[in-house]
């Protein structure tokens, strides 16, 4: 079996720099909300307004029109993040 060095990170530091991250849909949601409603068809307008980039609140909105537990949202919203070009 191969092994993978992995440099240990700190569960805080983690947590801080996906949300510094976080931040740039954030702070370009007028833009990113076309991406979001390309990847999450079901999502509406309204929805896609009181979101408004808070992670949050999209994983909610994905979880209430999907039907699909609040893990697997926030699976699919990290996957789709991971995949953008920023």
């Amino acid at each position: 079996m191969q092994q993978i060095a992995v440099s240990p990170v700190s569960p805080q530091k983690f947590v801080k720099e996906l949300v510094m991250d976080w931040n740039r849909v954030e702070g370009n949601w007028k833009q990113v909300k076309g991406q979001v409603k390309e990847k999450w068809g079901k999502l509406t307008d309204d929805d896609l307004t009181a979101i408004n980039g808070k992670r949050e609140q999209l994983e909610g909105k994905i979880q209430e029109r999907y039907g699909i537990a609040r893990d697997q949202a926030r699976k699919d919203v990290d996957d789709w993040y991971a995949k953008q070009s920023w």
